[in-house]
């Protein structure tokens, strides 16, 4: 796999698991990941990088060599960054003094000037397991394009897409699990927050606001126009989601995407007739559990993006 764009960061950093070192190098279409262990109870071939395992393994270290568009990859498009995630996980036997552990894997590259987003239409009919490719950004009014305008007026409405680029998959329906403002690209415990979507799939904003779901084009896409508001005068602005790609069939009330209609109350946005599903948007609802599209039986994958909002 061949990129045009160049990478902008070489992300190494310590492993938070004690007596341990991950040491990771992003190349322009691969990564090289070297695990090295100091507890002589664990084994580092049971260590697997998504669904690779290592290429080599020498005493106590483990090496991955591996192309970003294998080992089931996740990649994200937000703003002027590509990012590819992982996870390096490690499967302790049944009688192993070293319980399992996961550690996530990050890469971040500079996206090209002239990438914009692949328009695609739904494949229904194929199946299979492949990267997934999620995109997350600023749109212009109609959604044609990236949005031009490099700030939004007070009151104005922000139009922002989340899509995920199916490939060889099932098919996939987007939703948006939970967005939060915050005046930080990173959320922290004591992060000054502004909920836009609650962890239920319910827009809580447009109770208070013009904010709303724009008609779905694609079930793999998911349009969000947000009223520009008012939050911690002269700093940044951050709004950070999570992107649900799931299984379609059968939406409940535990994974679906809701707003409010003036005079109407909450509607579903997908089906509107069944829109008795976020009746708990006033409540609590049944809490999305994150499952793993390449696992079998499981149905859905949940991706975490932040994207700027350049509010004046």
């Amino acid at each position: 796999m061949a990129f045009i764009w160049h990478v902008v960061l070489l992300f190494s950093f310590l492993a938070a698991a004690v007596n341990a070192d991950m040491k990771l190098d992003c190349g322009p279409d691969f990564v090289t990941l070297v695990w090295t262990e100091s507890r002589s109870q664990a084994d580092p071939s049971l260590l697997h990088l998504g669904n690779c395992f290592p290429n080599t393994v020498s005493g106590m270290e483990a090496k991955f060599n591996v192309d970003l568009g294998d080992c089931d990859f996740r990649k994200m498009v937000t703003g002027d960054t590509i990012t590819y995630t992982n996870d390096l996980t490690y499967d302790s036997t049944p009688d192993s003094v070293i319980d399992p552990f996961t550690h996530p894997v990050v890469c971040v590259y500079e996206r090209p000037k002239d990438w914009y987003p692949v328009m695609y239409e739904p494949t229904f009919h194929t199946y299979g397991l492949g990267d997934l490719t999620f995109y997350f950004g600023l749109m212009n009014d109609d959604f044609s394009g990236p949005a031009e305008s490099t700030s939004f007026p007070l009151g104005s409405l922000i139009r922002i897409t989340a899509s995920v680029e199916q490939k060889s998959h099932q098919p996939l329906l987007l939703l948006l699990e939970e967005c939060v403002a915050a005046t930080t690209p990173e959320l922290q415990p004591d992060s000054n927050v502004f909920p836009i979507i609650n962890n239920q799939g319910c827009l809580v904003d447009s109770k208070r606001a013009r904010s709303r779901f724009e008609p779905r084009v694609k079930s793999s896409e998911i349009r969000l126009s947000v009223q520009a508001f008012r939050f911690a005068d002269g700093e940044e602005v951050f709004l950070h989601c999570q992107l649900a790609a799931w299984d379609p069939i059968g939406l409940d009330n535990s994974k679906k995407a809701c707003h409010y209609v003036k005079e109407h109350g909450w509607e579903l946005l997908d089906n509107p007739s069944y829109s008795q599903l976020c009746d708990c948007c006033e409540s609590s609802c049944k809490s999305r559990r994150a499952r793993s599209i390449g696992a079998s039986g499981n149905h859905g994958v949940v991706q975490k993006a932040v994207l700027k909002l350049p509010l004046t």
